[in-house]
């Protein structure tokens, strides 16, 4: 089950950040280069991970300190040929990466809503569980979206992997959106709300009747509609999710809160 609901999550933010429309011409070598350099400088003081992510590109740099090692990733620079930095998603605990995504998936949705010089200014934090030698260990793992393009899409993100210092399991992983500015945390409703935009009222009922195991023509009958529009609203909510399926739909969902087991 958390391995479905993985891959229905991230498919669902590879496809928020991936499709976007790009610009070519503000896309330039000397920008990403300067965040290169930055990333490096960084890494050397705080011997972290850091990954810059290029949307447009489906790529990303990572730089690693001897805090690599933990992760089995050697000190050193290296060109990943994906966006995402699945080397290190791959020992992240299964269940703290669903919420890692969908806390991703939050931030996007609010850095949306406001303009884009404003939006570096906001970070994500999350405390995170990795597989080592003894077990699991807390990790420290934060995202920032440094450059937008003019017309609103995100072109490079930042993310950053270092120990925690916090080690008393608890559940969930603490996740929040921060302004770097002030320190302020922003209050859970502030983009929470914005699950509720992805889906209409009545693709959400379908949806949670879905997830009861009830078909199509059952769920007809309780909502008094025809087949055929609960067939629509299914595939709308397919499209909406960016997902492969009901099923997908289901567990993306539960996650994000839009509905209930």
């Amino acid at each position: 089950m958390a391995e479905r609901s993985l891959l229905a999550v991230k498919d669902q933010l590879s496809a928020a950040l991936l499709q976007q429309t790009f610009t070519v011409a503000e896309q330039t070598e000397a920008v990403i280069e300067e965040y290169k350099r930055l990333m490096e400088a960084y890494v050397r003081i705080e011997e972290g991970i850091a990954v810059l992510s290029d949307f447009a590109a489906d790529c990303s740099y990572m730089q690693a300190g001897s805090f690599g090692s933990l992760l089995g990733i050697p000190a050193g620079a290296s060109l990943l040929d994906s966006a995402f930095e699945d080397c290190i998603f791959n020992v992240l605990h299964a269940e703290d990466l669903v919420a890692r995504h969908v806390q991703e998936l939050r931030y996007f949705q609010y850095q949306k809503t406001i303009p884009v010089n404003e939006r570096p200014k906001y970070s994500t934090f999350c405390r995170v569980r990795i597989r080592s030698a003894n077990g699991y260990a807390y990790i420290n793992h934060r995202t920032f979206y440094l450059k937008s393009l003019s017309n609103g899409s995100v072109w490079l993100a930042l993310c950053l992997y270092t120990p925690s210092a916090d080690t008393n399991p608890r559940a969930g992983i603490d996740g929040r959106i921060i302004n770097n500015e002030t320190g302020e945390v922003l209050a859970p409703e502030q983009y929470k709300q914005y699950d509720q935009t992805l889906l209409s009222k009545r693709e959400t009922e379908v949806l949670a009747l879905v997830a009861q195991g009830r078909g199509s023509k059952e769920i007809a009958e309780q909502l008094h509609i025809a087949v055929h529009t609960v067939h629509r609203h299914r595939q709308n909510i397919i499209q909406k999710m960016q997902v492969a399926n009901t099923a997908e739909a289901v567990l993306t969902a539960l996650n994000m809160g839009l509905i209930t087991s």
